[in-house]
């Protein structure tokens, strides 16, 4: 076979069966042998590899159920990856010309091993035909164009001794490089491929792969006759660095002549890319000072050209910079890393802040003739230090404060710094040296201004101190960089005056107390409560009056202040609390404008025996028999001790009743128990007085009067309802004069009731008869006649009939009507009432009329009973007032037997029947 320029080619044998012809026909041998398709591999390489860069790929057939095949390198150097892809484990460097190592592949279940032979071939740069490229031109396509080679015989490895012989590749084919971005004309010859069998027989060549009948497709052709292959177009390195091809020889009939070989070109890079920097503005930062040497950024720019050839090693160098103070080359850049530095001193940010730095990035390795360039621009801002102290702009100060002022500023002190203002360098702090040794100041900074503001944080006094002379210093927040001193104008001195107020007069004992006796007599002096005025410097008078005196017990001298007294202090008024009494007093000077002070006056008040005891309760209630019941006394006294209890309970021997009737035990100091004597007491109501004394010294005593409420009691003591009635106060006739009332008051109420049922037996013997048609229909007409009686009258009794129609009332003309008929027309609906017998007498027909309207409670006015004004006697419907209404009925005075022994006689006579 004959080919063109070199490059390696690896031929890849199958290895699950093999096929072989027989007559045109293929027998296929259905054996299967695991193992590397090649026995060594062989790979064009740069001599620097990069770590992680894919050398080659290794095929390993494995029969059907080998599933967990591994691979491993005996370098290590390289590994390979689960797919057979052989990639550099780190950044490796060929010796000389070539490298070789061993690839394992080895089943972990069975621990079956295979081993293959990989060798790495540095390959050689091409010529240049002994010239350079113009500048800003590429290399034109005619330099790097392959011309064809000679015809290449395969070799044959020769039979080892035993008779077996290596099976290597029939082809060994170099790599074919094609420049890019080639002019034509196309398409251009590459190579040619030529079998050294097409002498006997007649071939065809094929190509295959991706450029050929794979996307992008036919960038590779090839004559199927003479074998030779073409270009179709220019070439983009940057789009594709390389094509993989297999090239095929087979006869007329399609048989394979020969075994496939591989065909590699790589696409070798011309430098048709500029350098593009990542930004086109760069942002840095440099303290001022700085030494030459700091570090202040980093520029990148990418070329898109072969980083390994010329064609994309970019250097980078600074085109200007702006301004160019205090030197033109305050910077310089590292040509490869793109790193920028400083290179000279001076860099001072209160003349310059920032400064603009053009840098240029070349490939071709920074030459200007022949590579290209592209430009960025670098932002170097002097960030500030702090490099200048605080100085003031005086060297003193001045200010003025009233005494007794806190918070208040007196002077304000200014400063300069020409560092960055608003930052910890140019913020200044501000201290007091010297002159304040009592911190009755403070030196606060105003955050806008820089300024010192002195304020008052505790109140001077004029007569103590009537100017104050201050040292104060200046600094910064942030300390002062290395070297820099701190300058004589940092420190100043600050004079303060005091100016004198009229400040008011105080007590010097202020809440003063003293102690006394109550009850001492109007106009008694008691005290001295005088004020002090602080202005010794002023001749001023002070004067005294009272703010508060609840009692109104005090006078107080308006000129010296002594207290009197203007009534009797008495420790038990409602104005003492825990027997302290509290007045307040005014002093006020004659100063512009006057001051006043107050002060508080407490007396506390000594107790005497100035009140008598008192007993409690004021009433009670006892039985009238003894040895049931005793009346509690407690004792009280409105003094304390000891002028207080124990107290001595006593009977009066005035009147003599008292103690004949009564007796009073003492229990302890304060509580006594007072009993009947005698065996009996007449219910009522009693004033026992009883004499009570106390301990004092000298001792008061006290006659109380206890009301004592004798009462008959039951068997539990306590008293029955009559008893309460007769210990009210009432005796024995008054008790019988009401039950007599009662008794009267009863009799007639009986009597009435009795009458008013022989009425009502009378009304019951007569009979009423009534014409049915002259009925009105419960109502009873209203006459203003009166007479002897209905037997000298002629009326017409059959009115009082209850009626049987209404027609002759419907038929009456408007107008003629009575304002007690019943009204005629459309009436509201009312639940009707129940039928009942048509009744003979007129009586019962009212008495059921009336049962119906208690019972009905929609009845309207006109169904109630109406007034009858004639008088008479042997009336056949009877008496009015025998009627009875639905509440009324017998009454049972049973209930009398509940009232006592004196009502039972009451409830035996009107209580057991009803009298004929």
């Amino acid at each position: 076979m004959t080919i063109g320029s070199g490059m390696l080619l690896l031929l890849l044998l199958p290895c699950c069966g093999s096929a072989r012809a027989h007559n045109g026909d293929f027998t296929v041998r259905p054996t299967c042998k695991p193992g590397f398709s090649e026995e060594d591999y062989t790979a064009l390489v740069s001599q620097n590899i990069m770590e992680g860069q894919k050398l080659l790929k290794v095929k390993f057939s494995a029969c059907p159920g080998k599933n967990g095949i591994r691979y491993e390198t005996n370098n290590l150097d390289f590994k390979v990856r689960t797919d057979g892809t052989i990639y550099a484990a780190h950044q490796v460097q060929i010796p000389l010309k070539q490298t070789m190592f061993m690839v394992t592949a080895w089943d972990h279940q069975t621990l079956e091993r295979w081993e293959t032979m990989v060798r790495l071939l540095v390959g050689e740069k091409s010529q240049h035909n002994g010239h350079k490229p113009q500048k800003g031109k590429k290399n034109s396509s005619t330099d790097l164009a392959p011309q064809p080679s000679d015809t290449l015989i395969p070799w044959r490895q020769p039979q080892n001794s035993n008779g077996l012989r290596r099976q290597k590749r029939d082809w060994v084919i170099p790599p074919i490089n094609v420049p890019e971005n080639s002019r034509g004309p196309f398409p251009q010859q590459l190579v040619r491929i030529r079998s050294d069998k097409d002498s006997e027989i007649h071939i065809r060549y094929s190509i295959t792969g991706v450029g050929a009948d794979q996307p992008p497709m036919e960038v590779f052709s090839i004559d199927p006759v003479s074998g030779r292959m073409y270009v179709t177009r220019p070439m983009d390195r940057e789009e594709r660095a390389s094509y993989h091809l297999r090239a095929h020889a087979v006869d007329m009939n399609g048989n394979k002549v020969e075994n496939p070989i591989d065909l590699y070109i790589y696409v070798i890079d011309m430098n048709d890319n500029r350098p593009e920097f990542i930004n086109q503005v760069y942002n840095g930062s440099v303290d001022e000072g700085s030494k030459p040497g700091t570090y202040v950024m980093t520029v990148t720019a990418n070329d898109a050209d072969d980083s390994t050839t010329a064609n994309g090693m970019v250097r980078y160098r600074i085109v200007t910079q702006t301004p160019q103070s205090p030197s033109q080359n305050m910077f310089t850049i590292n040509s490869e890393t793109g790193d920028i530095v400083t290179v000279a001193a001076g860099l001072d940010r209160e003349k310059v802040q920032q400064y603009t730095v053009i840098v240029q990035a070349t490939d071709m390795e920074g030459n200007l003739n022949y590579g290209l360039s592209n430009t960025a621009t670098a932002i170097i801002t002097v960030t500030d230090v702090n490099d200048n102290p605080p100085e003031f702009t005086a060297s003193t100060y001045s200010g003025e404060v009233p005494e007794n002022r806190v918070e208040v500023v007196v002077a304000n002190l200014t400063v300069m710094d020409r560092d960055q203002p608003h930052s910890p360098n140019w913020n200044a702090v501000y201290r007091i040296i010297s002159g304040d040794p009592s911190g009755h100041f403070t030196i606060r900074t105003d955050p806008v201004t820089n300024e010192g503001m002195v304020t008052v944080v505790k109140a001077v006094d004029y007569e103590m101190n009537r100017a104050f002379m201050l040292t104060v210093m200046v600094s910064n927040q942030a300390p002062l960089a290395s070297g820099i001193q701190m300058s004589f104008q940092s420190t100043a001195g600050v004079t303060i005056s005091v100016t004198d107020i009229n400040e008011a007069p105080y007590f010097p004992t202020n809440h003063k107390l003293i102690r006394l006796e109550e009850g001492v007599s109007p106009g008694t002096a008691l005290t001295t409560f005088s004020a002090v005025d602080p202005d010794r410097f002023m001749q001023q008078a002070v004067r005294y009056s009272k703010l508060s005196d609840p009692a109104n017990w005090l006078n107080i001298n308006a000129t010296n202040g002594q207290i009197t007294t203007a009534a009797v202090l008495d420790r038990e008024s409602v104005y003492i609390k825990n027997n302290v009494y509290e007045a307040t007093f005014l002093a006020a000077d004659n100063g512009v404008p006057p001051a006043t002070g107050t002060g508080s006056l407490q007396i506390y008040l000594i107790d005497i025996n100035d009140n008598a005891p008192e007993l409690l309760p004021k009433e009670a209630q006892i039985c009238e028999k003894p040895n049931l019941n005793v009346i509690n006394i407690t004792a009280a006294d409105a003094d304390i001790d000891p002028n207080v209890g124990p107290f001595v309970f006593e009977l009066p021997s005035v009147p003599s009743a008292v103690r004949k009737n009564w007796t009073i035990t003492r229990l302890n100091g304060d509580y006594a128990q007072l009993s009947l004597r005698i065996m009996y007491l007449e219910a009522g109501v009693y004033d026992v007085p009883i004499v009570v004394t106390d301990s004092g010294n000298p001792p008061l005593y006290n006659t109380s009067i206890i009301k004592v409420k004798v009462c008959p009691c039951d068997e539990n003591g306590d008293c029955t309802t009559i008893g309460a009635v007769a210990a009210a106060g009432l005796g024995t006739g008054a008790i019988i004069a009401i039950l007599i009332c009662i008794i009267i008051l009863l009799t007639m109420v009986l009597l009435f009731v009795v009458w008013m049922k022989r009425r009502e037996k009378e009304r019951h013997t007569k009979q009423l008869l009534i014409d049915p048609e002259d009925d009105v229909r419960d109502n009873i007409l209203k006459y203003d006649e009166e007479g002897g009686g209905e037997e000298d009258q002629d009326y017409d009794l059959s009115q009082l009939q209850q009626p049987e129609t209404m027609d002759h009332v419907l038929n009456k003309a408007p107008g003629v009507r009575r304002v007690d008929e019943r009204p005629i027309g459309a009436e509201p609906q009312y639940p009707i009432r129940p039928v009942i017998p048509h009744p003979g007498d007129i009586g019962d027909f009212i008495n059921e009329g009336l049962r119906a309207a208690d019972n009905d409670p929609t009845a309207p006015p006109y169904d109630s009973l109406l007034v009858f004004d004639y008088e008479g006697s042997g009336s056949t419907a009877g008496s009015v007032s025998s009627l009875n209404s639905s509440s009324s009925g017998d009454q049972d005075y049973d209930y009398l037997n509940d009232w006592g022994p004196r009502f039972k006689k009451l409830a035996d006579m009107y209580g057991g029947g009803e009298e004929d």
